[in-house]
């Protein structure tokens, strides 16, 4: 390929495939559940994570989580069962309830949080050269602030 011409389509395609490939292959959906002893989907654990910005009515919490408020109740019943949250009356509508993180889903949130930043093997694996190359074309494909998604230029 020469400098200044953009890359093939077929190529662009090729990528992208692979880069879906491996995040794909990088689910920690099976690692999280046996860690916070939740089964099923990651709503539980996304919803952990969403609680520890402060407490959220389980509206908001259903909104935020993209689920129904029937859902949502399931879900904190769940975590609740679990003492990962509690639920305590709203201050300014006592007919509504505010779910909060106990000191145990603080811990339980801050593991989530630890098992999904660690890097993936293959990645952690790299040359330091090659990382910060990876690093350096991400970076060019990361939207600049405050754009409309659309990648940066340079």
């Amino acid at each position: 390929m020469t400098a200044g011409r953009p890359p093939s389509t077929e190529t662009a395609a090729r990528v992208w495939a692979a880069l879906q490939a491996f995040v794909n292959a990088q689910d920690r959906r099976a690692e999280l559940r046996e860690a916070l002893h939740l089964d099923l989907g990651l709503g539980r654990v996304k919803a952990l994570r969403m609680l520890t910005h402060g407490p959220l009515t389980l509206r908001d919490l259903a909104r935020a989580n993209g689920v129904d408020a029937p859902y949502a109740t399931v879900i904190v019943d769940k975590l609740e069962s679990l003492g990962l949250v509690q639920r305590t009356a709203h201050p300014d509508d006592h007919r509504r309830k505010l779910v909060r993180l106990t000191a145990a889903g603080q811990d339980a949130a801050a593991l989530a949080e630890r098992i999904l930043a660690a890097p993936p093997a293959a990645l952690a694996g790299l040359s330091p050269a090659d990382l910060a190359y990876l690093d350096e074309v991400l970076a060019r494909l990361a939207p600049a602030p405050g754009a409309d998604g659309q990648p940066g230029s340079d």
